[in-house]
């Protein structure tokens, strides 16, 4: 008997592996499912923007970072908004296609905003502060990104079919995988999206660093000119939702379907939920509470919106755990809070941006490299870690993250009091700022993934049977507050270590505001610390108490 080499053997498996975790999906993949891919497409493709408004607010507003993280508190609200929306949708369901153009046109008016900052920056500054409409921008984006984030969820449902071509109704154990199939593509489509703008950004922004002002601001304008592709792929998904249901309706009449038969094989004749006012309610609250205080400027605004959120979102879970029995019940709230503790930690805010940029030299092309780095590795790591999320518990997870996203937070601690210059001494020049970024980049780019998948499995596997939509749009909620959370931790950390980059006037190049870098160091620390300690002692508690975690 004999018996293949080694690198044959070798080679076999991965090509058994690559087959069964990536190529399978193409295989598995239908017509049907393009619509809700192309509105999550689109997400993924948002980050276009990302490395140019970076630079655009360090190099022209005069924001500090502590204003800075709290607009992202602002920003990330409209997400804990998923849960009314979710249920307007639902209610909805034939017109769902109109909420998506809806967050198009924001998404549009946003980026409108953006170009005419660029393109026709006295006109603008005649109407209100460069300032004033950046933060207007910045607002609209999110709202818009989360109309379209509820319906894609919502199309990915219609997108499975429940019958065959013929009209007859397909097996529930191959819609389970087709579902598990959907959901997978549109993690994948996301990402994707990301992969293609990072390579993108590496092309438009090829020394731009060194490209005086006027053309700097020229080639910025071209990227938010050609971000405007966004909202038409998720419109072009509704409309190709709408082409693909009407084909279908055409198929089944010519088979001698009545038109109420065809629609009834096509799932569009789904009589709406009754109006849950307790969700509605809670969302028209959240959503006047936030307003109020955002436009009156209150002091304490970010604290009392944070609270109030909170407590909405907490009283809707307790009305919806109480269909759970105790033990399932324990377990909910045991990975709730783990959960939230992990998402809900500081980071250092855009200070560490800035750092990098004027301190390490890190231009735009390079970030853009990073930014591709880890888009390509986020997604390579969905597929490798798919075994890990599967098999280990919630808190077997996030406590392995923790302690991996801690030693990845070492090299830019070190980087920052010169561990950089001592490498590159020492090697000759090649392990330097740039080969490190790329080396942690590299590593760190597949955890947020791994964080998020289990926690969604979770979410789908802990609602209630005939629950299910409403019980995901609430914790869903839930764990997205941990995010505003954070950004309001990170607006706390960077009170107390005040981080400043040079600012001059526009219009005079005066320099109106000195860099000032020398309290990041501790900044760093202080964030690097609460994030290890925190998720560790809340998987230490949550074992000691009656809870347990999924």
């Amino acid at each position: 008997m004999t018996t293949a080499p080694p690198s044959i053997g070798f080679v076999a498996a991965v090509g058994r592996w690559l087959d069964a975790n990536i190529f399978a999906l193409g295989r598995e993949m239908r017509l049907s499912y393009l619509p809700p891919l192309m509105v999550y497409a689109a997400a993924g493709i948002s980050g276009l923007t990302g490395i140019v408004g970076t630079f655009y607010v360090k190099e022209r507003l005069g924001l500090s970072a502590e204003f800075l993280a709290a607009l992202g508190f602002w920003m990330m609200l409209p997400w804990a908004l998923k849960m009314p929306l979710g249920h307007l949708v639902d209610l909805v369901w034939r017109w769902k296609g109109v909420l998506v153009y809806l967050g198009a046109s924001l998404i549009t008016l946003s980026l409108l905003i953006m170009i005419g900052l660029l393109g026709h920056t006295d006109a603008m500054r005649a109407i209100a502060s460069v300032e004033a409409w950046y933060v207007t921008a910045a607002l609209l984006a999110p709202i818009g990104y989360v109309l379209q984030d509820v319906v894609a969820d919502a199309m990915t449902v219609e997108a499975v079919p429940r019958t065959d071509e013929f009209g007859q109704p397909l097996a529930p154990e191959n819609r389970k995988s087709m579902h598990v199939t959907m959901q997978t593509l549109g993690r994948v489509a996301i990402i994707s999206g990301g992969v293609l703008v990072s390579v993108m950004n590496v092309f438009l922004l090829r020394g731009v660093g060194e490209l005086p002002e006027a053309e700097k601001a020229a080639t910025y304008l071209f990227v938010y000119e050609l971000a405007l592709i966004i909202p038409l792929v998720s419109v072009f998904g509704v409309l190709f939702a709408t082409w693909l249901r009407r084909r279908d309706m055409a198929r089944f009449a010519a088979l001698g379907h009545s038109r109420e038969e065809c629609e009834a094989l096509l799932g569009v004749d789904s009589e709406p939920p009754p109006v849950n006012w307790w969700i509605l309610g809670g969302g028209v609250a959240f959503t006047l509470i936030s307003l109020s205080v955002g436009l009156n400027r209150v002091a304490g605004g970010e604290e009392i919106v944070f609270c109030v959120s909170m407590a909405i979102v907490l009283f809707l879970m307790w009305r919806l755990t109480g269909e759970l029995e105790p033990q399932a019940r324990n377990v909910l709230v045991g990975t709730a809070i783990l959960i939230f503790v992990f998402r809900a930690m500081p980071g250092p805010g855009a200070g560490s941006t800035w750092w990098m940029i004027d301190d390490l030299g890190f231009d735009q092309q390079f970030l853009a490299t990073l930014s591709l780095i880890g888009a390509t590795l986020t997604l390579a790591g969905m597929f490798i870690f798919r075994r890990f999320m599967a098999e280990r518990s919630i808190a077997y997870i996030i406590g392995a993250l923790t302690i991996a996203g801690t030693f990845l937070s070492l090299p830019i601690i070190g980087m920052y009091f010169g561990l950089h210059e001592w490498t590159a001494s020492v090697t000759g020049g090649v392990v330097d700022a740039r080969f490190i970024a790329v080396i942690d980049t590299a590593l760190e780019s597949p955890l947020g993934q791994i964080a998020m998948i289990p926690m969604l499995a979770w979410i789908a596997n802990s609602a209630p049977e005939k629950l299910k939509a409403t019980f995901f749009a609430v914790m869903a909620s839930f764990t997205n507050l941990a995010l505003s959370a954070s950004q309001l931790a990170t607006k706390y950390m960077n009170q107390i270590f005040v981080v400043a980059r040079e600012v001059k006037d526009p219009a005079t190049g005066e320099i109106t505001l000195p860099a000032d870098y020398s309290e990041l160091g501790l900044l760093l620390i202080t964030v690097t610390a609460i994030s290890f300690a925190l998720p560790l002692l809340a998987i230490f508690l949550v074992k000691r108490t009656r809870f347990r975690n999924a």
